[in-house]
């Protein structure tokens, strides 16, 4: 018998996704949240000052999903540039498939991408260190020779953007673009970058 979820904003958060997927966002309201949970609106005010910090929630536990999504590619075993291109990949059909099976809660990405930029920020930081880490042991294992690990990372973060970014995944996805075989040939002209086998001092 699974344990029922004991944090109350953990139950709310639960609750507000399903009312955003039956009704969307622009419809669903912290009195409709508390009456789903059988509460008071006063009982969700004790967790959550307003709508928007429901949904900024919301979408921060999307975000915090993929960063463990990341973090398991990351800390694996195996060669790096095995793990870089999984990690990278698992993020794309993740994002692929949010957009299919749960357009509304994707959805939210929207508005945080233009009122929430520290949330957006933070979640960059989080996946360009993730990388970092797997570039770093990339270098100690002499698979990669990469002088500056950090400007590594940071190109690895620009040049994959637009396989990991809700919006271009979306934009994509809508014009039945397949960006498997791009992500494939951009990653593997960044592993053959920084192989060991190609530098030259």
């Amino acid at each position: 018998m699974e344990n029922p979820v004991s944090d109350p904003r953990d139950r709310i958060l639960d609750t507000a996704a399903e009312q955003v997927r039956r009704f969307g966002e622009a419809k669903t309201n912290v009195v409709d949240i508390a009456k789903a949970m059988g509460l008071s609106h006063s009982a969700i005010y004790r967790h959550f000052q307003s709508k928007a910090e429901i949904f900024d929630a919301l979408a921060a536990r999307t975000m915090d999903e993929e960063s463990d999504l990341a973090t398991r590619f990351a800390n694996a075993q195996g060669p790096a540039s095995e793990r870089l291109h999984g990690l990278v990949l698992a993020l794309n059909r993740s994002k692929r498939a949010k957009l299919g099976d749960d357009p509304e809660i994707h959805g939210l990405y929207r508005r945080i991408v233009t009122e929430r930029p520290d949330l957006v920020a933070d979640y960059g930081r989080r996946m360009t260190a993730l990388v970092r880490h797997v570039l770093e042991d990339g270098v100690a294992r002499g698979e990669f020779s990469i002088h500056d690990v950090d400007a590594a990372a940071g190109v690895v973060r620009d040049a994959v953007t637009v396989f990991v970014h809700p919006a271009h995944v979306e934009q994509a996805v809508h014009a039945g673009l397949d960006m498997e075989p791009r992500l494939h040939a951009v990653i593997d002209a960044l592993i053959l970058a920084f192989a060991a086998t190609n530098q030259t001092r």
